[in-house]
């Protein structure tokens, strides 16, 4: 069944990959990116050329995380358009490289914004809708940084990401009695084929930033074996893959957590215990119901 799809931060990376990847498959794809008329406008002509040359429905939509008017008119614009929004991908996210300490409170606010309080704008915008139609599925791009290893030098994303996939599970139970489902893909860490980290953000105490020169080299050096480890088919669009494949199954059968990690840095193992416990907790207070939505039944 072909659905209608809002993919949030879709002018780079993997989201771009991803709302390009679903549009190929038969959807309807709203591509969200800010400032669809002024910076991101070559992109917005670039994928309205791209789908009209290969007949495709991928169009962008203007849509900022950090604002909640935003994401209303967003999800408005589509069901006004389409008369009902069927999956949201949650991929909108920023990356911060630099000591810990170095950030101000301030400064990890804005990345909680970005990569944590923005997916509940766009949730409380998306899913009256859902509701009200008693189907959906939320899909979630977290990271493999929630449960595996990581280097230092990462803490606010880190953190920001790990509350991001915290809501998601308890999101998932909340939402299982409407009839809505939950997928959490969860990508491993990509040396080349997106910007994330060319444009991760600093922090703008460069005096306590110059503390930590006993560290200098430590990010190319991880950068650098995180290359060495990396396969040569380790490529972002794995992930667009994954993400168009449980889009295409059948509701009632796509998976919890999904992991697309080609340097193994131990996400799936833990993720493989986590997911047992979870659902064992589930079965012992109660609530396994809720471990799978309740599907309507079709006339």
């Amino acid at each position: 069944m072909k659905s209608v799809i809002l993919v949030t931060g879709a002018s780079t990376g993997i989201g771009h990959l991803t709302a390009r990847s679903l549009a190929q498959a038969g959807h309807t794809v709203y591509a969200s990116m800010r400032d669809t008329e002024g910076r991101n406008a070559p992109r917005v002509r670039e994928l309205r050329d791209w789908s009209f040359a290969n007949g495709h429905d991928l169009r962008a939509v203007e849509l900022d995380v950090l604002s909640q008017a935003s994401a209303d008119a967003a999800v408005a614009h589509i069901v006004a358009e389409q008369g009902r929004l069927d999956v949201i991908v949650h991929n909108a996210g920023h990356l911060v490289v630099g000591p810990t300490e170095a950030f101000t409170p301030e400064e990890i606010i804005q990345v909680l914004d970005t990569n944590f309080l923005g997916s509940q704008r766009v949730n409380r915008a998306v899913l009256p809708v859902m509701r009200a139609k008693e189907a959906g599925l939320v899909l979630w791009v977290s990271s493999t940084t929630v449960r595996g290893g990581f280097p230092p030098f990462l803490g606010p994303y880190a953190a920001a990401k790990a509350a991001m996939d915290s809501l998601a599970v308890t999101l998932s139970y909340e939402l299982a009695r409407f009839g809505i489902e939950t997928s959490i893909v969860v990508p491993g860490a990509f040396t080349r084929g997106t910007a994330h980290f060319p444009n991760a953000g600093k922090p703008a105490d460069e005096a306590t930033a110059a503390a930590y020169a006993r560290y200098d080299g430590v990010m190319d050096q991880v950068g650098a074996r995180l290359s060495a480890l990396s396969p040569d088919n380790a490529d972002p669009q794995a992930v667009a893959d994954d993400i168009t494949r449980i889009v295409g199954l059948p509701a009632g059968t796509r998976p919890f957590r999904s992991v697309t990690d080609f340097i193994d840095d131990g996400a799936a193992a833990v993720t493989e215990v986590a997911e047992r416990v979870r659902e064992e907790f589930a079965h012992r207070i109660g609530i396994a119901d809720l471990l799978r939505p309740t599907l309507r039944q079709q006339a």
